[in-house]
């Protein structure tokens, strides 16, 4: 009995696990696990139309005068005098005083060359009175042949007003040497930077300070190849200038602004950025207005002028680009999702101006979705129910050219 009961526990636990298999197995085939379904694909749309687009340029340079000069003396001297306007900064008119020199030297020199010409001068009166003498007493003598160039002292005479213009010639320089001892402002300007002090000794070619003219300043702009199509540009002075808005490079709220033009373009592109590089000039930069403070040298500028419009074309927001150089569209009455290639023909940072390529009236999807099936069926839906994937699921999305 023990025997037959060791041999039926076996056979039960054998039986006991194929009937738990099979009704695992029947309960699996029974409810199978539902399958996820696709998510349903629905854009908000554009209509795809063609317009006039105005080229809007960028670029960025820095403020420069349009006249610098280094002040440098014309004579030897000692300063005696510095003027008030000829400090770091300091603002002075054409014609301003900025530094003197001692003139002592110099009023010596007119003093000696003005006593030279009156020498000379009194020798010339003597000499005239010679000649006409020598006229007449040739008369009284009785001689009928006109008398020759010795007897009527005309070497003499002309020695005697050369000398009278050696005179004056020495005299205006001894006086121009005066004036120089002067440093005047040759235009109407600011003073960058003073080098010298008051007592210094100088000479010919010693840098005095540096000064910039005022009256208007320029900046340097730069266009690439491709903007250059997009703009007429003064290319000779009769040429109309090209507006320009100039603001501060720095501010980050609210910049300041300041109204520029271009007036000419430089002879040859970089040889490096093969770039080609505009001057704008800004009226009157350097004086506080109510609505713009003063500019500096040196200053960084962010500058936007107009180009070329360009007729009859699609302009599509940069952010609708899905990947790099293909859109999404929507195909209509079918309302198939396409993808499409573009070729712009003009870029920036918030358009794509395609001319060529897409099919008018056709729509353009503005809406992120998780995955673009080239040919799907799509939902238009209106703008207020759309609903922005900011983080598609990768997994599902289309990989581009799909």
């Amino acid at each position: 009995m023990a025997l037959l009961i060791r041999l039926l526990i076996p056979l039960a636990f054998l039986g006991l696990g194929y009937w738990s298999y099979t009704k695992v197995s029947v309960k699996t085939e029974a409810e199978p696990t539902p399958l996820p379904q696709p998510k349903k694909l629905e854009t908000v749309v554009t209509p795809l139309v063609r317009e006039d687009f105005q080229v809007i340029l960028r670029s960025q340079g820095t403020v420069q005068p349009h006249n610098r000069t280094t002040l440098t003396p014309r004579v030897s001297g000692r300063i005696i005098r510095l003027s008030e306007q000829f400090e770091s900064g300091a603002f002075f008119q054409k014609g301003d005083t900025l530094a003197e020199l001692d003139p002592t030297d110099f009023l010596a020199q007119v003093s000696s060359t003005e006593a030279r010409l009156a020498r000379a001068e009194a020798a010339l009166a003597q000499e005239s009175a010679r000649a006409e003498q020598a006229r007449l007493d040739w008369a009284d003598l009785g001689y009928t042949g006109e008398p020759t160039d010795l007897v009527l002292r005309k070497p003499q005479l002309k020695q005697a007003e050369a000398d009278v213009k050696a005179a004056q010639a020495a005299l205006s320089a001894a006086k121009r040497q005066l004036d120089r001892a002067e440093i005047r402002a040759p235009y109407t300007g600011r003073v960058l930077e003073r080098l010298v002090g008051l007592g210094q000794s100088v000479s010919p070619g010693t840098r005095l300070g540096e000064i910039f003219s005022t009256d208007f300043a320029e900046v340097r702009l730069s266009l690439s190849p491709r903007e250059l199509q997009h703009i007429d540009l003064p290319n000779d002075l009769a040429d109309p200038p090209v507006p320009v808005t100039l603001t501060d490079a720095f501010a980050s709220n609210d910049p300041a602004s300041w109204q520029g033009f271009i007036v000419r373009t430089e002879g040859a592109l970089d040889e490096r950025s093969r770039k080609l590089f505009v001057i704008a000039r800004i009226n009157n930069p350097f004086i506080s207005r109510d609505d713009t403070p003063p500019l500096r040298i040196g200053q960084p500028l962010r500058a936007v002028f107009q180009g070329k419009i360009i007729p009859s074309v699609f302009v599509i927001p940069r952010e609708m680009e899905r990947w790099p150089g293909e859109i999404v569209l929507i195909e209509p009455e079918v309302n198939r999702l396409r993808r499409r290639p573009i070729k712009p023909v003009w870029t920036d940072d918030e358009h794509l101006v395609v001319r060529d390529g897409l099919p008018e009236d056709w729509l353009l999807s503005t809406t992120r979705m998780s995955a673009y099936p080239n040919g799907g069926k799509v939902t238009i839906i209106p703008p207020h129910e759309s609903i922005d994937a900011s983080k598609p699921n990768l997994a599902e999305a289309s990989p581009p050219g799909a």
